[in-house]
């Protein structure tokens, strides 16, 4: 169990914010921080690190206090067992890929690690190249391998896929995913992206004005509306045809174009470039549109 209550009074394009924020975050729990730019998510995140001192505040992770500005308690980053995943990659150039993990190891630590996570990552071909003759895709994977390296209780991702293609962003979501159950991780997520964060997140909390206004199940969040169903897809409307008493409504999901037979009380409020989620319900797919 994560349990924060922290209060910093921000500097931001608008002025001072303060940012007043209370998680209850269960061990084992794949939760995501959503909202607009400078609502307080990458700073949340790095508060949790270590990296950024707060005005007051508590922050308890499975009953040990990392911060309590009241007792003058405060665990160094080096200290808390946290991986962090940044949107630059950070890695170090001059290094190779195994190095750049190595890097990463605690003072006597088997490195009976950095092998597997090469492997669950799928960086053997790759290992002892330098960063920058890697794509985008690949420095990310080796970034979320070294943040991994010494065995975090917590996994901290800011926005780590935001500028990948679709194809390679799936790809890594589900690496993210793959890592998180097999170290049995409560990870963090800071996403902007809707689809992103209904195939990932156990939950999602809301963020504005550094503030959570809302936080509850993402597609109830999205959807205003509980569905249920053997499949649930994220997509985007590209196009909207009639065809005597029904619509074809045609969405992107991926790499994939699918049409659906929608009727005219499903696509009042439908438009090109709307998001969607393309779902089942009494064996029929049907089209619910994403509330952001």
């Amino acid at each position: 169990m994560i349990e924060v209550n922290i209060n910093k009074t921000l500097s931001t394009a608008k002025g001072k914010m303060l940012l007043d924020i209370q998680l209850n975050i269960e061990k084992g729990e794949f939760v995501t921080l959503y909202g607009p730019s400078g609502a307080g998510k990458t700073s949340t995140l790095r508060i949790l690190a270590g990296l950024l001192s707060v005005d007051n505040g508590q922050i308890t992770v499975d009953q040990k206090v990392w911060l309590d500005t009241e007792q003058k308690i405060n665990v160094t980053p080096q200290k808390r067992k946290i991986g962090y995943v940044f949107q630059d990659y950070a890695l170090f150039p001059n290094m190779t890929v195994r190095k750049n993990l190595e890097f990463a190891l605690e003072k006597d630590q088997d490195k009976g690690v950095i092998e597997e996570l090469i492997a669950i990552v799928a960086l053997e071909e790759l290992q002892h190249r330098k960063p920058e003759t890697l794509s985008g895709g690949q420095q990310q994977r080796v970034a979320l391998a070294r943040a991994l390296v010494r065995k975090p209780e917590v996994l901290l991702l800011d926005e780590p896929l935001s500028a990948l293609d679709i194809k390679m962003r799936s790809k890594l979501q589900d690496y993210i995913l793959k890592v998180h159950r097999q170290y049995k991780l409560t990870t963090i997520l800071v996403s902007h992206d809707v689809g992103e964060i209904i195939k990932m997140s156990d939950k999602i909390y809301c963020l504005e004005d550094g503030k959570i206004n809302r936080s509850g199940d993402p597609v109830t969040i999205f959807t205003n509306d509980q569905l249920s169903g053997k499949f649930q897809f994220t997509g985007e409307v590209i196009g909207i045809q009639q065809e005597e008493v029904v619509y074809i409504v045609t969405v992107i999901i991926g790499n994939n174009v699918v049409k659906i037979i929608a009727q005219e009380s499903e696509i009042t409020d439908l438009g090109i470039g709307d998001k969607v989620i393309v779902a089942s319900k009494a064996f029929n797919p049907v089209l619910v549109k994403i509330k952001e």
